[in-house]
């Protein structure tokens, strides 16, 4: 119930009273003023007892508002202190994911800056002929180090007529010594794959062409060399790219260099190339070494002809010992047979010294 409805109520309920005994009082005219007074006491004293029950309830509902109100702010406190918790959680962990993305944005952005700075370096050093030379030879060197064992190669080795070769091979006749030549036209094929209209890849092409044949012819001259080399040499390209466009598109380069028995190898082909060289080694290493061993056994077939030979002759030696042994075994009986009549014939004759009347034929008798 509303506290000021009651209290709004109970101020009535005392006015109506007071107004009752005021007009009961002027129709009586002989009521005194102590009955008055008495029931303005009474009528007060219940005013009183009427506001103190009044001022307790309202304590009291005053007090289970404040705990109600109390428990409700608690409540809305706590929901938005977890709310409050859970939206930092969130915010720290994005915030954490976000640092990580940034970390690896940011190492992905170094790797760019270093691979591009390698590539220029690439750039710079394919631009300059004498240092793709030097790149395809150092290509060249660790394929060929990788594959063959040292004594099946030599780089920068001098042929007869003067011209060094990058590498030689260095297989039995036939087919002899085979040159590996490590340099590449990488201008034409630059200009060729640089080229945006028709007109330009068709002057690109002609021009990658010539080239590729101008070399190829080179290093025919160059490391054939009749009785000396190999009927054929290797051109080595350390690009898998220019290798795939010359026999995708410049079948007729690819045939020419077939005629002049010059062999195009890319770095995939000429491992396959010195696998089946180092294959060759082996076999021709096998066949030195079955020859070795070939003539091994024929030294100890006739060691082992001397050795019976050898052993013949001792046993000949051994039946000899064992035949005079025989011998020496016959004559030691004979001594000692007759070592046994001498000291029979010793015993007898001293008992014949005592008898000094015995005549000799009689002594000879007894022998």
């Amino acid at each position: 119930m509303d506290v000021t409805f009651i209290v709004a109520v109970a101020a009535a309920l005392g006015i109506g009273a007071l107004l009752t005994l005021l007009f009961m009082r002027g129709r009586g005219g002989g009521r005194n003023d102590a009955e008055l007074a008495g029931r303005l006491a009474q009528m007060a004293e219940s005013q009183a007892a009427v506001q103190a029950q009044l001022a307790e309830r309202l304590q009291a509902q005053e007090k289970a508002v404040g705990k109600a109100l109390e428990e409700r702010l608690g409540d809305f406190a706590k929901r938005v202190g977890d709310r409050l918790q859970e939206s930092a959680t969130q915010s720290q962990t994005t915030l954490t994911d976000l640092r990580e993305r940034l970390a690896v944005i940011d190492k992905a952005q170094k790797n760019i800056t270093e691979l591009s700075t390698q590539v220029v370096g690439l750039q710079d050093i394919l631009a300059n002929k004498q240092a793709r030379g030097a790149f395809g030879e150092v290509q060249l060197r660790d394929i060929v180090e990788a594959i063959l064992p040292p004594s099946a190669y030599a780089f920068q080795e001098t042929l007869s007529n003067g011209k060094r070769a990058d590498c030689l091979l260095r297989l039995p006749n036939p087919p002899g010594p085979i040159a590996i030549d490590s340099k590449f036209p990488l201008e034409s094929y630059q200009a060729l794959r640089e080229a945006r209209d028709e007109a330009a890849q068709t002057l690109a092409r002609r021009a990658f062409a010539v080239d590729v044949r101008k070399h190829v012819q080179d290093i025919a001259g160059r490391y054939i060399v009749p009785g000396i080399t190999a009927e054929s040499a290797l051109m080595f390209l350390p690009s898998e790219a220019v290798y795939a466009e010359l026999h995708a598109n410049f079948r007729d380069v690819v045939e020419v260099s077939y005629r002049a028995r010059v062999w195009i190898v890319s770095p995939t082909t000429l491992m396959a190339t010195l696998n089946t060289v180092r294959a060759v080694l082996k076999d021709v290493h096998m066949r030195e070494q079955a020859g070795v061993i070939q003539a091994e056994v024929r030294k100890l077939l006739a060691d082992i002809v001397r050795l019976d030979d050898r052993v013949g002759k001792l046993q000949k030696h051994f039946e000899m010992t064992s035949e005079d042994v025989r011998n020496i075994r016959i004559s030691t009986d004979k001594v000692t047979k007759r070592g046994e009549r001498i000291e029979s014939l010793q015993i007898e004759g001293g008992a014949a010294e005592d008898d000094a009347l015995t005549p000799p034929a009689q002594r000879l008798s007894i022998d």
